[in-house]
């Protein structure tokens, strides 16, 4: 049996005016059958993956999602059908070759524990025989994209890492060799729930600039719905129940089976498809690093603040302060080892209520590109806009 899925719609939030570096991957009645089994572990897929995006493949234990990912660089081999990268049979490459070629992102990081952060890094340039230098500036630069200072954890161990640090240093290796193609097999799985968020807030803002072609197995139906531009459910055997758009899937589930996997609670899902960046953000007074702390805190004061917020020399958010702890401070430092609220502005009303909730500042600071500081969002404002967002009458006002 053959189920196809080539015309979809477009996202909802295309990238028209963002060079696209990833490639389109096509499955043409691909079929997998392990060894002794007779029932195939998928049957018949076939799907385009469009160039750029971030498909996620999620459905029941034992649905065929993995072995489905795994087939793109050949750690399974397809027992029939084609996969196409780019327009070219992943098998016109021996699979070495094409491994090289394709990012590939796992639970916990899956570092080397004897290699530094930058030789991790460098592992699948070196291999391809890049110079030196390249590498080195490679390494550097990818470091800076996923949020980790070079000068401080380049030449760390895994085991001096957090999960989280170490997940961090996972994705930028996936990137090294710039692939058009990043896989990603349950890459947050085994971290807490912040962590969790604060890693999908960092893949979001990483294929922002990049606009890679990526695909992640999940288990999670809301993390599916917060970085899918498009959703791969799958039944048994790989069958396609359903491949979409995150709104198109919540609001038009194609079968009962659809809706069961989704569960109860589906309008709470499309409205945590709002993101940060549709709310109205505050702009307070800010201050520098190596300011005066009673100077900041007198400027944060008549500006009507309670915090002072410290940015370093690239506009990033280094520390979070009430005004007493920052009156006692001669010079504002670098670091804080606080642990700040901090989200992407492409992160969802859902996460920044949650951001919220382990805040001591009644608000979380957002964060843009590089995570260059954008402004505060407030609770009032995640609330005002879940209101509106729920009065028919209050849309129909602001339309």
């Amino acid at each position: 049996m053959s189920t196809t899925a080539d015309q979809q719609p477009a996202p909802e939030h295309p990238a028209a005016d963002r060079e696209v570096s990833g490639a389109e991957i096509v499955f043409d009645n691909v079929t997998k059958t392990y060894s002794g089994q007779k029932v195939p572990a998928v049957d018949g897929l076939s799907l385009t993956v469009p160039a750029g995006e971030i498909v996620m493949f999620i459905g029941p234990s034992g649905c065929g999602k993995t072995t489905t990912l795994k087939m793109i660089n050949r750690l399974h081999e397809p027992t029939s059908g084609t996969i196409t990268i780019g327009g070219e049979d992943i098998r016109s490459k021996n699979a070495t070759e094409l491994r090289r070629t394709i990012g590939y992102v796992i639970q916990g990081g899956s570092l080397f524990p004897h290699m530094t952060v930058g030789d991790n890094i460098a592992l699948v340039p070196g291999l391809l025989k890049w110079d030196k230098r390249r590498i080195s500036e490679r390494v550097d630069d990818l470091l800076e994209l996923v949020g980790l200072d070079p000068k401080r954890y380049r030449d760390r161990y895994p085991k001096e890492l957090s999960g989280g640090q170490q997940q961090r240093v996972g994705v930028a290796r996936g990137l090294a060799a710039d692939p058009p193609v990043l896989l990603m097999d349950e890459p947050f799985g085994a971290v807490d729930p912040i962590t969790r968020q604060r890693l999908q807030d960092e893949l979001m803002s990483i294929q922002e600039e990049l606009q890679k072609t990526i695909v992640c197995v999940t288990h999670d139906i809301d993390e599916a719905v917060k970085l899918g531009d498009r959703i791969l459910l799958l039944r048994e055997g790989a069958q396609i129940a359903q491949y979409d758009t995150a709104t198109t899937l919540l609001a038009n589930p194609a079968d009962e089976f659809v809706e069961d996997f989704i569960g109860a609670g589906s309008s709470l899902k499309q409205l945590s498809l709002s993101r940060v960046d549709e709310l109205e953000l505050q702009s307070p007074v800010l201050a520098a690093v190596g300011d005066d702390g009673r100077a900041a805190a007198e400027a944060a004061r008549a500006g009507g603040q309670n915090d002072v917020i410290v940015l370093d020399s690239r506009r990033r958010p280094v520390g979070w302060y009430n005004l007493k702890e920052a009156a006692r401070m001669p010079r504002l430092p670098d670091h804080t080892e606080q642990d700040i609220s901090v989200i992407d502005r492409r992160s969802t009303i859902n996460d920044a209520l949650d951001a919220m909730l382990a805040s001591a500042h009644g608000g979380v600071l957002v964060t843009g590109r590089r995570d260059e500081f954008l402004g505060v969002v407030t609770f009032e404002a995640v609330t005002d806009h879940i209101r509106a967002a729920s009065d028919p009458d209050a849309q129909e006002a602001t339309s």
